[in-house]
């Protein structure tokens, strides 16, 4: 049983082979120096899933890594409120958070990049009052994060940056 009261989902098998792990490491580091090279113009929104008749915004987090002490730049959907920025640590569902969650916990200050612009702030895991707000909205933005919750055991942490 999930602690969400429910057993999870079966995840398909072939998500988890280290094939498919390589593409998204790869087409991670892709769209990010797409991203870099053209502004934002290209790489901006993810068109998959959910998203491919209604595209979701992409940002670039840079985090520090936790263990080399490098910045470590991830493509990431996110929802934003004003000046903030709010992201999900869903990695496709998967039973471990993913490593740019671990590093904001480490060191929680980050930069988000939109288009051309930076914006340097500090990183948080929202409350559990605060992720049950969001939640819903989030999953109107991206109706997949709901899949990739009934995938995991684990509570999927949803993250402030402001």
């Amino acid at each position: 049983m999930s602690p969400k009261g429910m057993s999870p989902k079966e995840r398909p098998d072939q998500l988890d082979s280290p094939f498919v792990a390589n593409i998204i490491k790869w087409g991670s580091r892709l769209n990010t120096r797409v991203y870099r090279l053209t502004g934002g113009r290209l790489g901006n929104t993810w068109r998959v899933g959910a998203a491919l008749r209604k595209p979701i915004p992409v940002c670039l987090l840079t985090t520090v890594g936790r263990r080399s002490g490098q910045p470590r730049t991830v493509p990431l959907l996110y929802l934003r409120e004003g000046g903030r920025f709010v992201l999900v640590a869903s990695q496709g569902g998967l039973p471990k958070n993913p490593a740019w969650y671990l590093n904001l916990r480490e060191d929680p200050e980050v930069v988000v990049e939109v288009g051309r612009e930076r914006f340097e702030l500090v990183a948080r895991t929202a409350s559990e009052e605060e992720r049950a707000e969001l939640w819903p909205r989030l999953v109107e933005m991206y109706a997949d994060f709901d899949t990739y919750d009934a995938w995991t055991e684990r509570t999927i942490p949803v993250v402030i940056c402001e």
